[in-house]
């Protein structure tokens, strides 16, 4: 969900402007913090380690916090750990699917490249290598993945388990990318699985929520390295709605986002591009997110005055163009923590969709994080949201310090209505008996896992009211 690489208002400062007399009292005395928050660590026990993912909003004390590095040291690990056994990869999933009071398993040792065959263009990586180290190290030897997501810090495990994505429409999510990988089942054995080997593995095992085993490392289509020309433009709400399909289908990636109380979003496209490169500038994402939500803080008592400050603050013709290797430019990291809810709808439900969650968001005074809009292509794997067609991805979000219980109450339900299926790493409420409904293959997924893992040795809590066994 990039902002934009350079400042789109013309400075925090500019909308400092006089504040009507009587209005301080509204930014002074609202305290937007959540109840609970707490950024740090849990304390724990004697004997036991602490955990927490990226956001801080789950947590954990299990009794073995494991690096292992090598393959033989996962074998042991499933064998004789304590349960549940859970893999963490980078804790950047918003869900409880990483947390354990038995064991968490961090993968991270087992990254890199490991070979790379010129003729396929297959190359097999540690599973616990992160996607901005592969990217780079793929880039150093002439190649690329052919997408990635907008964020860069998940290792593969984590980000294929949970379907992670870019935007494209001709663009699958980046589990598609994978041709094979090595587990270690819950048994301890060590399984290999492709499509010509163990195929029903192969197409569960793609997105698995972890449930399956510890992948360790897998064998991933990439293709040779390319170049991308990116612009960023601020362009009217209403504008982009109107202009959303047309875009999407012009671009090689096309993504926008919608900047609440303002009127305005931003456009992100890129596209393949041959010749010198100016390199990337500077991130200065935070710099806009603060501005915004300062605007929040001082004129939330006035929505209308919102979009007047916002729109006298900021250069019309604001936008960017940058050329760079494609990787550099189509992942970033990202500073400011926050929780996430996105639902995936059917292509055919995307805008309507889009506009009531647009309007919803202005409904809320308190609202000034970005809504995110991304189209990714369809695949094949059992649980890929994407498996029956292109769909338009929404994402809402909000600072970690502060209040998101709303996104189930106010937005779950309009997701849902439009037939959308949760991210498998970001907020929802939905169990065995909503999720069977949505994917046609969830029995059967569900089955084979209860094959590998007869006494649910990798299900925690959150995992158990996935599978209907809470």
């Amino acid at each position: 969900m990039p902002l934009s690489r350079r400042k789109l208002l013309l400075g925090g400062a500019a909308v400092a402007i006089a504040i009507p007399v009587g209005r301080q009292a509204w930014w002074s005395s609202k305290n937007f913090v959540r109840e609970g928050f707490n950024p740090d660590l849990p304390k724990a026990p004697t004997g036991e380690r602490a955990w927490m993912n990226w956001s801080g909003v789950e947590k954990a004390t299990p009794k073995i916090l494991a690096a292992p590095t090598s393959t033989e040291e996962v074998v042991a690990l499933v064998k004789n750990s304590p349960t549940p056994i859970r893999p963490a990869g980078s804790g950047h999933s918003f869900t409880a699917l990483c947390p354990s009071e038995g064991t968490i398993v961090d993968i991270g040792a087992l990254s890199g490249i490991i070979s790379h065959d010129p003729t396929t263009n297959i190359a097999t990586l540690g599973a616990g290598t992160k996607l901005q180290q592969a990217a780079r190290l793929l880039h150093e030897q002439g190649l690329a993945f052919a997408n990635l997501p907008d964020i860069d810090v998940q290792t593969l495990a984590g980000g294929f388990s949970t379907a992670t994505h870019g935007t494209g429409r001709n663009l699958t999510a980046i589990h598609d990318y994978v041709r094979g990988f090595e587990l270690i089942s819950p048994s301890g054995e060590i399984v290999q699985a492709s499509a010509e080997q163990n195929a029903d593995l192969f197409q569960a095992g793609k997105v698995s929520l972890g449930a399956l085993g510890i992948i360790t490392r897998y064998d991933l289509q990439v293709e040779p390295a390319f170049d991308l020309r990116r612009r960023v433009k601020l362009v009217k709400t209403v504008d982009i709605l109107d202009q959303y399909m047309g875009l999407s289908e012009k671009h090689r990636n096309f993504e926008a986002v919608f900047f609440p109380h303002t009127g305005h979003g931003a456009t992100f496209t890129h596209d393949k591009y041959e010749g010198p490169l100016s390199g990337e500038q500077p991130s200065e994402d935070d710099n806009f997110l603060q501005d915004l939500k300062q605007l929040r803080d001082i004129f939330g008592w006035s929505c209308w005055l919102r979009r007047k400050v916002f729109a006298g603050s900021v250069d019309p013709e604001a936008g960017e163009e940058t050329t760079d290797a494609g990787w550099k430019l189509l992942a970033t990291s990202r500073p400011s923590k926050f929780n996430e809810m996105e639902y995936h709808i059917p292509l055919e439900n995307g805008l309507a969709t889009l506009r009531q969650v647009i309007a919803k968001m202005e409904s809320r005074s308190d609202a000034f994080y970005p809504i995110e809009a991304r189209i990714t292509a369809p695949d094949e794997a059992w649980l890929s949201p994407f498996n029956d067609g292109h769909r338009l991805s929404i994402a809402i979000h909000a600072d970690s310090s502060e209040n998101y219980k709303y996104f189930f109450t106010e937005f779950e339900p309009i997701f849902r209505a439009a037939g959308g299926r949760p991210h498998w790493g970001k907020l929802h409420s939905l169990g065995a008996k909503e999720l069977s409904m949505l994917y046609p293959k969830f029995a059967a997924f569900n089955q084979l896992r209860k094959e590998l893992d007869p006494t649910g040795k990798f299900v925690n809590p959150y995992l158990s009211k996935i599978w209907g066994e809470a």
